[in-house]
């Protein structure tokens, strides 16, 4: 079975989907991919996941880092997991590459090179999106590409964090 809940963001609204335990979904409403990871059928229902990421969200939006994170149920392949575990990793304010990525997967399995742009699929549809940080992720020349919640709100998300970004990418 497949919850559902909403919270209301700076950004807009937002969609919170879990599978009675775990988080397994986090969109803007609206966004490309929503919601690819729950099925159509879903019920809107008060858990306590729900009150945990609604508890990061309120920290994270109030310009705070939360020092904990919300149960999280990936569901996805083993390489959309890898490149998912690999954006946990990249701290609040600060961003990393798509090939940064690819090559960091790659060395972990043991392979010379790994395609930037399959990283860039799997950043794309990050289903966890906001905690699993997809916003962080940038281009090689430091542009802003791709969001699937809209680059709009990937720039009001670095911003909010203070990163260091190219301002004539803004």
């Amino acid at each position: 079975m497949n919850y559902i809940w909403h919270y209301d963001s700076p950004l807009g609204g937002i969609t919170l989907g879990s599978d009675g335990k775990a988080l397994t979904g986090l969109w803007f409403d609206g966004q490309k991919y929503f919601p690819d990871t729950i099925e159509k059928e879903s019920i809107e229902k008060d858990l306590p996941v729900f009150h945990d990421t609604k508890c990061w969200l309120d920290i994270y939006f109030s310009g705070r880092i939360p020092e904990f994170t919300p149960e999280m149920n990936m569901v996805c392949s083993d390489f959309r997991r890898s490149v998912w575990e690999v954006m946990l990793t990249i701290p609040y304010g600060h961003t990393m590459t798509y090939g940064e990525i690819a090559a960091e997967i790659a060395k972990k399995k043991g392979l010379e090179k790994m395609s930037a742009r399959a990283v860039g699929g799997a950043v794309g549809h990050n289903a966890i999106s906001v905690i699993i940080p997809c916003h962080r992720v940038i281009g090689a020349d430091g542009s802003l590409t791709g969001y699937a919640g809209g680059i709009d709100r990937k720039r009001w998300l670095l911003e909010h964090e203070g990163t260091n970004i190219k301002s004539d990418l803004l």
